[in-house]
């Protein structure tokens, strides 16, 4: 039997190949595992070291006086901040008084990033203020109450039962912006809440509308302005009673226009009291 061992050969290369061989071993069997690494070269030897300059030591830094630095006052204890927020309130003899009080107190963080203090809107002294909860983004540019989306909604509601703002005297709960819009605090609340309330003593109007449930609850101590809006409480201000009526807020029926219906039956009933 003629066996061509050259053909052998190349299929027994070309099997080497398939099978992944791709590389030629010796005869002997070598077992690459238990081979000793060579060792590593020797690292050259370091040239010597130049010396080198001591480095210079860094100029000294004046120290700044904190007192040149701009920073915001850092607002009290809210229980510290109540207590001084009465006391201011109650020192006020008119709104002018109040206002120029108010511009000065720094008892609420709210100030520091507020762009203005946001007072009242209308006339002194009408027999209709509302009361809101916080300055917008619009309001806080403006510096009056009500002046935005929501304004311009109230401004048609108070147009509807024959009332404008030279008729009302408008104010909010808190009178700097929240920062993003968000709801005022409880703490915010409180500590604001002395001026407001000094405020409708000096404004003594005859009717007092609550604008939404932050305000409704302050000024009145009751909680859930759906089933609360409508109904006739009594404010009392130390000297006198006030008949107040909490309203939904114009920016939820904005969003929630089928509750016009029920703003429209509280319009209809603070121009009934109002004569």
């Amino acid at each position: 039997m003629n066996i061509d061992r050259a053909k052998a050969n190349r299929d027994l290369l070309a099997f080497y190949s398939e099978a992944g061989v791709d590389i030629a071993l010796r005869d002997e069997p070598n077992d690459w595992l238990s081979a000793e690494e060579p060792a590593p070269a020797a690292a050259p030897e370091p040239a010597p070291a130049q010396r080198s300059p001591a480095p210079r030591s860094p100029a000294p830094v004046r120290a700044v006086s904190a007192s040149i630095l701009p920073s915001a006052p850092v607002p009290p204890p809210p229980d510290a901040a109540v207590m001084t927020a009465r006391e201011a309130a109650r020192s006020a003899a008119s709104l002018d008084e109040l206002r120029t009080i108010l511009d000065g107190f720094d008892g609420c963080a709210l100030k520091n990033g507020a762009s203005r203090l946001v007072f009242a809107d209308g006339t002194p002294g009408s027999r209709l203020m509302l009361v809101g909860e916080a300055p917008g983004a619009e309001e806080d540019r403006q510096g009056l109450p009500f002046v935005g989306k929501s304004g311009q909604l109230l401004d048609r509601m108070l147009a509807a039962i024959g009332l404008d703002r030279s008729k009302v005297y408008i104010a909010n709960i808190v009178p700097w912006r929240p920062p993003g819009n968000r709801t005022p605090t409880p703490v915010e609340t409180q500590i604001c809440l002395p001026f407001v309330q000094r405020q409708i003593e000096l404004c003594d109007p005859d009717v007092l509308v609550t604008i939404g449930q932050p305000s409704t609850g302050a000024l009145l101590n009751v909680q859930g302005i759906m089933k609360n809006r409508g109904r006739w409480f009594s404010y009392q201000t130390g000297t006198r009673e006030i008949r107040a009526m909490p309203m939904l807020h114009p920016a939820y029926l904005l969003r929630s226009p089928i509750g016009k219906r029920l703003a429209w039956r509280d319009l209809l009933a603070i121009k009934k009291a109002l004569g």
